[in-house]
């Protein structure tokens, strides 16, 4: 059994389920998925999807406002406290820096980032971390605010082990997609080697990321597989300790948040 750590689940394609999300998660479960955690990405998008999976025990929610929004309500420690009260949300996020989609002055994106780390420190849920092209001033801030008090994970990690190990003495997880599958991912990879058997969790980011050899196709939860078998492969383990290691990983990040134990 897994779980996978961070997926998108109000943005699947649904067709090869007859666009029934009810299908897709009979599907999913068939397939071996313990556990979904559905990432918010913006307030506007955060009502709907949490009426897409509020009936469903086997999937949790975060919310928060992705770094690469722009045309967006901006969130607000107040908006994401109330919010994060839910008894489905066990995170807050997805927050963090990206500078490879933005231009001109990042202030806007780095107080947005600091709004969401005191929101998770008032609340006391951990963080879901997005970083590219930015691992400099995201460990900055996320030392500056003392989000180690809460911890998280930096999700879909694809940065090298310098990055790692500063985000492990801050007390957050390493996440890995389906990125590492891939044939350049060897930095990655590198990483997944060392990485602590206790602070590092699988995830698809889907409908986004699949992995080899889905590869430039739509991405769905149960790929995760994928993800942990190459891990076991990289790792030197076999695939159901690495199930059982994450799924632990999981419990002890996110299961006293507030969320539904497993």
């Amino acid at each position: 059994m897994l779980i996978d750590s961070h997926c998108h689940l109000d943005r699947l394609d649904l067709t090869p389920y007859e666009r029934s999300f009810e299908r897709f998660v009979t599907a999913t479960r068939a397939h071996g998925i313990r556990h979904m955690l559905c990432v918010s990405i913006s307030l506007e998008a955060y009502r709907p999807m949490l009426e897409l999976v509020e009936n469903y025990t086997d999937i949790s929610v975060s919310v928060g406002v992705h770094p690469n929004e722009t045309e967006c309500r901006e969130p607000d420690a107040d908006t994401l406290l109330t919010l994060a009260q839910h008894p489905k949300v066990v995170a807050i996020g997805e927050t963090g820096l990206d500078y490879f989609r933005s231009e001109g002055d990042p202030a806007w994106q780095q107080e947005r980032f600091r709004t969401h780390i005191r929101a998770a420190l008032a609340c006391g849920k951990p963080l879901i971390i997005h970083t590219r092209e930015a691992r400099q001033d995201t460990l900055r801030i996320l030392r500056e605010e003392g989000a180690e008090a809460v911890g998280g994970v930096l999700h879909c990690f694809t940065e090298d082990s310098e990055t790692a190990r500063a985000a492990l003495d801050l007390n957050f997880y390493i996440s890995f997609s389906g990125i590492i599958t891939f044939r350049n991912a060897e930095q990655i990879r590198e990483v997944a080697r060392w990485v602590p058997s206790d602070r590092y969790l699988v995830e698809t980011d889907s409908p986004y990321l699949a992995p080899l050899p889905h590869r430039g196709k739509p991405n769905y939860p149960y790929y995760v597989r994928q993800v942990a078998e190459c891990l076991a492969q990289v790792r030197d383990v076999s695939p159901q300790q690495v199930a059982e290691e994450t799924t632990s990983n999981y419990q002890r990040l996110f299961g006293g948040a507030g969320g539904v134990l497993l």
